[in-house]
């Protein structure tokens, strides 16, 4: 409840906010109303199924081979405990205002109008790209699979017919409209099906270690920490921010090494902010947002980490392979069996993965639309199912067409720091709404504030700097056109605009 001394909410100009109040009543109304059917459980499971993907079945070769060597078990720690602050800001927000559109819904509360559209705009942009770039990586492990039995796709046919200069990836473009279909149905059914697939994920990733075990070569630990190695520098546009700013060089190996290794498999934890996006639809979400979110970094963390010191340990980090390293590791003990078991598991991985990015965007556009800053029509929910069914078709044939046209690799930096600019919104938020309404019933409260999100702000903008400058350009460029259309469209329709004239 909120007192009398809380700060009235601000209604004028571009920082006007909207009430906690006026966005849980939003929830309320049948035609624009979402359907709350989910569990702390189902919130893990999506969070398990969205995080674990081609992080853990990729990256980790990458960075121990290049950066960190078997310390990069500490590098999935400390990326860990950054992606925990920002956990624990999530977390308050999600049980506090249980609104679907995550950063975006608790920005449009803290820091007014114009800071919730250039997050939401930021947040489809995230999260339409990781779908596409899930899409067609789970294209390439499922031609990987046929081909290992002896069925091959024509090259017009997966986006890789080179010598024509055209290609459409069949498999991606129907992943993505597949996934369509089953969001519509309805957040049950995608939470049974999430179910199913992270199971037989975890499954997978615990043969792994268990298998691995038995293949450990305790002489490929030594040295755990390599000697530092300077790293080769960029130039121009290719080169991180932070050197371009303070002319510091990240290195490779030693202690710094480290944490160079940490902004690198930072990403490999993306997608735990989207349970947010479902607080909306959960059943007790002052109870199960926080332990749906804690739970699911909590135990991808803890599998990250037994993953990397199994790999490391079976294969010496300097041969590891960069493309396939769990998979390749076996192969190299001499049991590939098990190397087919991992394709198979990244491939049905990924298959949730790309569910719940596009889970998230849909609803993200559909909270933008409820509040007016985007057209209405898309805010309607279907009258069976209670899903945002219009936002949730229209961007997934627009995500099926880019992912069936172009691989987009280039453009897959621009998620990481679309994540990373969305955590510095929410830690900022947090302090702003506990300045402003001290009173407000919080179910869950982020311990240790300011410093907590202080800290959780600082980390994430280093990581932000280890990015290249073209990546920067790039997310500039994409919030100046969203900055144009919310003062030709967003402004003169908000919701919020339209209650104090």
């Amino acid at each position: 409840m909120s007192t009398q001394q809380d700060l009235p909410p601000s209604r004028d100009g571009l920082f006007r906010t909207k009430t906690i109040e006026q966005s849980i009543r939003d929830t309320e109304e049948p035609e624009h109303a979402l359907k709350k059917s989910l569990s702390a459980l189902d919130l893990t499971v999506f969070g398990v199924g969205v995080i674990i993907g081609t992080g853990i079945f990729v990256l980790t070769g990458k960075v121990a081979k290049e950066t960190a060597g078997p310390a990069t078990a500490i590098a999935f720690v400390v990326a860990g405990v950054v992606c925990a602050l920002a956990a624990l800001c999530y977390a308050e927000f999600a049980s506090t205002v249980p609104v679907a559109g995550s950063a975006y819904t608790f920005s449009y509360a803290s820091l007014g109008e114009l800071v919730a559209w250039i997050i939401g705009w930021d947040l489809v942009l995230e999260f339409a790209l990781g779908t596409a770039v899930v899409a067609v990586g789970w294209s390439g492990y499922v031609r990987s699979l046929l081909d290992n039995i002896g069925w091959s796709m024509p090259d017009a046919l997966s986006g890789t017919d080179a010598t024509a200069g055209f290609g459409f990836d069949i498999l991606a473009f129907a992943l993505v409209l597949v996934l369509t279909v089953v969001l519509v149905l309805g957040m049950k059914l995608s939470a049974q099906v999430t179910t199913v697939v992270v199971a037989i994920k975890v499954a997978v990733v615990l043969i792994v270690i268990i298998a691995g075990l038995f293949f450990i070569d305790t002489a490929n630990y030594s040295p755990f920490i390599p000697e530092a190695q300077p790293q080769s520098a960029g130039s121009g546009l290719q080169a991180p921010l932070v050197q371009l700013i303070f002319g510091y060089a990240p290195t490779n190996f030693g202690v710094m090494g480290i944490f160079t290794a940490a902004s690198v498999v930072f990403f490999a934890f993306i997608g735990f902010d989207v349970v947010a996006t479902a607080a909306e639809e959960t059943k007790v979400p002052q109870r199960d947002m926080p332990r749906g979110i804690m739970a699911s970094l909590l135990i991808c963390t803890t599998l990250y980490v037994a993953v990397s010191i199994v790999v490391t340990g079976m294969e010496h980090y300097s041969e590891l392979s960069v493309d396939a390293p769990l998979a390749d590791a076996f192969k190299a003990v001499g049991h590939p069996v098990y190397a087919g078991i991992i394709s198979f598991g990244a491939a049905i991985g990924l298959t949730v993965v790309c569910m719940i990015l596009l889970l998230g965007q849909t609803r993200v556009f559909f909270a933008m639309s409820r509040d007016g800053l985007l057209p209405r029509f898309f805010s309607r929910t279907h009258p069976r199912f209670r899903t945002p069914y219009r936002p949730t078709i229209l961007l997934g044939v627009i995500i099926a067409i880019v992912a069936g046209f172009t691989s987009i690799n280039e453009l897959a930096t621009l998620v990481n720091i679309g994540t990373l600019f969305a955590f510095v919104v929410v830690a900022l938020g947090v302090i702003v709404l506990r300045r402003t309404r001290p009173g407000l019933h919080r179910a869950f409260r982020t311990p240790w504030v300011p410093l907590l999100p202080i800290a959780s702000v600082a980390a994430s903008v280093w990581l932000m700097l280890n990015l290249p400058a073209e990546t920067w350009l790039r997310f500039g460029i994409w919030m100046v056109i969203g900055v144009v259309i919310y003062f030709a469209y967003g402004r003169k329709h908000s919701r919020v605009h339209h209650t104090t004239e």
